[in-house]
């Protein structure tokens, strides 16, 4: 597979940190926000940076998870969302998916699992630049 470019959102920079150190061994690029409205300025600069792949937190300051989820959907729709949450919440995953986010996961979450959603992810999300 192809190096993709990740983009890590979460306002925790030891949960960014941790993400950045389990996806290392899989060649990708991460990038980091620290809330959502670091990543919709990050994805509106130059061709939303080549990012495949969004991971994104749902508690963050100033623009949190579900406002950003509904930027990125609608105005990146070809990008794989991937919602992590440390507080699961049945309706607002049902939310997320009626969205069309990719996955919704709940921290903390192993590695080798955080793995292969981001390289399931990152194959959809070259699938769908193909296609476009």
């Amino acid at each position: 597979m192809m190096k993709q470019k990740i983009l890590v959102v979460d306002d925790e920079e030891s949960v960014r940190e941790t993400i950045r150190l389990q996806l290392k061994s899989t060649g990708h690029e991460i990038i980091e926000a620290e809330d959502g409205k670091q990543a919709i300025l990050l994805l509106g600069q130059s061709n939303s940076h080549g990012v495949s792949v969004i991971i994104c937190d749902v508690r963050m300051p100033n623009i949190n998870g579900i406002e950003a989820v509904s930027f990125f959907r609608r105005d990146h729709p070809s990008i794989p969302v991937i919602v992590l949450t440390g507080y699961p919440d049945i309706k607002l995953a049902a939310e997320f998916v009626e969205k069309g986010i990719f996955d919704y996961v709940v921290k903390p979450v192993e590695k080798e699992r955080l793995i292969a959603k981001v390289e399931k992810a990152a194959i959809q999300s070259a699938v769908m630049n193909i296609v476009d």
